[in-house]
């Protein structure tokens, strides 16, 4: 079996849909599906279930976990080939749902480590688990849990979460309120899956309550301006309050014990992580969050 076909069988099982693979591969549908078939036929057994909808099964999962380590091998030999050939500057791949709160460490790393080559990825927490596996990236900074076995997790800093409100709205003035005061309130929020819907719908299940939505975007900045715009209220991280200014905006605690957003650090592991990479790791874990945000 050839390297191709392994890269080819990850990125179907990733996504499940012979279609979408196609596309991300920039090959032919028909190609990838003979591809699929030779693999299986050498394995002796299919990686996927037909029924229906395509779906990886049992073995597929078994045998994507062995590839996926077999391919992340390789990508490490290579890039530990480049950085002695380079003299050990080397590179290192970061990856994070929003890059807002990395300026700081980021901009200091690459002060300090100006010959580093820093590669940025956005990418939703689901993905980081594979790509971290798969030794497509070497550290993500995350809002929401990435857990797999043999995936090693610190908390770097835990933020508050405020609530903002359109200037001129009757809480604007308010120190603090409770999910029971906006039960009734319009809030603009980012779409499921995301770590502010999920932190809204989680307060609001915690007191058998409900949110009223009247808008969900991908764009947490976009949320940010709709605010101001008078369209409703949303929740966002302390560093906002500094990164995004606004005369439009008021900000609000929100009595609640767990109304903040934890940030943690995932890698694979230490063997294959490259020195440029443990440095990054060090300059994010060592960083002053609070202070950094204060100077956002």
């Amino acid at each position: 079996m050839d390297l191709n076909a392994l890269h080819q069988f990850l990125t179907v099982a990733r996504e499940e849909h012979l279609s979408r693979a196609a596309a991300e591969l920039r090959v032919a549908q028909p190609a990838l599906s003979r591809t699929i078939a030779r693999l299986e036929a050498e394995l002796g057994t299919p990686l996927f279930d037909r029924a229906g909808r395509l779906r990886l099964n049992a073995t597929g999962a078994v045998f994507r976990d062995y590839v996926e380590r077999a391919l992340g091998e390789l990508e490490a030999g290579r890039r530990a080939v480049a950085e002695a050939v380079s003299g050990g500057a080397g590179s290192v791949r970061l990856a994070s749902e929003t890059f807002l709160p990395l300026t700081g460490p980021v901009a200091a790393f690459k002060a300090a480590h100006p010959e580093v080559d820093v590669r940025l990825h956005q990418m939703a927490p689901q993905e980081m688990e594979q790509a971290l596996r798969a030794n497509e990236v070497d550290l993500c900074l995350a809002s929401q849990p990435v857990s797999a076995p043999r995936l090693t997790s610190v908390v770097v800093h835990v933020d508050r979460v405020w609530l903002a409100t359109p200037r001129d709205h009757r809480l604007a003035a308010a120190p603090q309120v409770t999910i029971e005061d906006l039960a009734a309130e319009p809030f603009v929020i980012t779409r499921p899956g995301q770590w502010q819907r999920r932190l809204l719908d989680w307060l609001f299940a915690d007191r058998n309550l409900k949110p009223r939505i009247v808008c969900e975007i991908d764009e947490p900045a976009a949320t940010y301006t709709l605010v101001s715009a008078g369209l409703g209220l949303s929740v966002f991280p302390q560093i906002a309050r500094f990164a995004m200014p606004d005369p439009g905006v008021a900000w609000v605690g929100i009595d609640h014990p767990h109304c903040n957003r934890t940030l943690s650090l995932h890698w694979a592991s230490d063997e294959r992580l490259p020195a440029a990479a443990r440095l990054m790791r060090a300059q994010i874990m060592d960083w002053d969050w609070d202070q950094g945000f204060t100077n956002a």
